[in-house]
């Protein structure tokens, strides 16, 4: 049951009383005020999760109780209560900052409805609140810590879109932490209260992967010697989270494009069309629309889970990020005797983390583990990560290549020379992403327009 602090502003007794035994039998802390003026008094004193006023009462109306409403406590929501027939001045109430209104008389049903989603926004919006305090605090929340601009702006988005009902398409790079975006995005939209189901796509069988998702009847196949509910069934009313969505089996992506459409599916072996009420958070390190256009994905299933965009960078986008992970790695391991050296973190901070986020942890782990120093330093760091700083950078390749060269080169002229290279680097960085122009244009530091310009002047699809 949500918590909630109700003020009345009914000038009507009876009517006051009906909504104050309603509201005290369904949890609520309800304070009465019998017209405008006591209403005005209250709304001074204290702060209300909900204020529930009559528009036309004698000395002050609901009007003036909601503007001292919203000049007092701008996040307290207000509902409006108007005789039937008279729905303009609400509508116009509505205008100015109000809620929801209710007609009188109304029905029990309608006004616990209208309490609970209104209780629920409200407790959204302190949610906000307290991400954007801890966000100035301590550069975490549930678990995803950034105090990086390209974090900060993406956590502040995911209140966003919690508060949203539509289905969530999270994409990034392996390791980089899509599934605490999912349960972060879960814990603070309406279906918070309800199940958080997680499955992995990639990480079974097509035959199990569909008896997981949608459940089957006994003897279905070898081995089915029971009904089994799907987790379709599960999570109804919650949120389902399909990890490397990518990977998922043409046949099943038909089956999972029903359920979105009409929210029904079947068991294996099932006559009976099943209901579910889910909201899908998708996640994926490929790119979706390419694998469509490559007949790997299906096309509608795409824009059914891409309503809700969200990209996660990379690790190496966000380096400013790499010593409070630290911190909050040691933190989560019970360490408060051991630290790294300035040295270390700065090795750890030029490294490239293919592996993002997860690799770190497992490279913090790793150290702490055969490392019996109280102080880690650079030359206690894995091999592997060490022999790539070792490299020399592009830069000082191209320096040292000039030193050698005869000069000036017999036929080849600046512009050819500088042409021919960009040409090359350009296709170098479509390489290591994978084709992605948009993080190969962020890798390069360019704008992606600049970048698809340059691709178009060298003739490189």
């Amino acid at each position: 049951m949500e918590y909630g602090k109700i003020l009345i502003v009914e000038d009507e007794k009876s009517m006051n009383e009906i909504l104050r035994m309603l509201l005290e039998g369904e949890g609520y802390e309800v304070v009465s005020a019998y017209d405008g003026r006591e209403g005005l008094e209250a709304v001074k004193k204290d702060i209300f999760d909900i204020v529930l006023t009559d528009i036309k009462m004698p000395v002050q109306t609901g009007f003036e109780v909601l503007r001292e409403v919203k000049e007092h406590s701008p996040e307290t929501i207000v509902i409006m209560i108007t005789a039937f027939g008279t729905t303009e001045d609400a509508i116009e109430a509505m205008k100015a900052g109000a809620y929801d209104y209710v007609n009188k008389p109304f029905k029990i049903d309608e006004i616990r409805l209208i309490i609970k989603k209104a209780l629920e926004k409200r407790h959204l919006s302190r949610e906000v609140k307290n991400l954007k305090d801890q966000l100035d605090g301590s550069y975490r929340f549930e678990n995803i810590i950034g105090k990086s601009k390209c974090m900060r702006d993406l956590l502040m988005a995911v209140p966003k879109v919690a508060e949203s009902n539509s289905n969530v398409l999270l994409t990034g790079e392996t390791g980089c932490g899509k599934e605490l975006f999912a349960h972060a995005i879960h814990k603070l939209s309406k279906r918070a209260g309800k199940d958080f189901v997680a499955i992995n796509c990639a990480a079974m069988p097509e035959g199990l992967l569909e008896s997981e998702l949608f459940g089957h009847m006994r003897g279905s196949f070898t081995g089915a010697s029971s009904n089994k509910e799907g987790l379709f069934e599960v999570a109804n009313d919650g949120t389902m989270f399909l990890d490397e969505i990518g990977d998922m089996p043409l046949a099943l992506q038909a089956k999972l494009l029903r359920v979105l459409e009409d929210g029904t599916f079947r068991r294996i072996g099932g006559t009976k069309d099943l209901k579910t009420d889910v909201r899908v958070i998708s996640a994926t390190n490929k790119i979706l629309k390419e694998e469509s256009m490559a007949g790997r994905f299906r096309t509608d299933l795409y824009y059914r889970l891409n309503v809700i965009p969200v990209h996660i960078p990379p690790l190496r986008n966000r380096r400013d990020d790499i010593p409070i992970l630290i911190d909050y790695f040691l933190e989560k391991n019970n360490i408060t005797d051991r630290k790294f050296t300035s040295g270390a973190i700065d090795a750890l901070m030029k490294y490239s983390w293919p592996g993002n986020v997860r690799e770190l942890e497992n490279i913090i782990d790793r150290v702490l583990t055969f490392s019996e120093k109280e102080t880690i330093i650079e030359e206690e760091l894995p091999g592997e990560l060490r022999e790539q700083l070792g490299k020399r950078t592009f830069m000082e390749i191209i320096r040292q290549l000039i030193v050698t060269l005869e000069f000036p080169p017999e036929g080849e002229f600046l512009d050819d020379i500088l042409m021919e290279t960009e040409k090359q680097y350009l296709k170098k960085a479509l390489e290591v992403t994978s084709g992605n122009k948009t993080e190969a244009a962020k890798m390069l530091n360019i704008s992606f327009r600049q970048f698809r310009h340059r691709l178009k002047k060298y003739g490189i699809d």
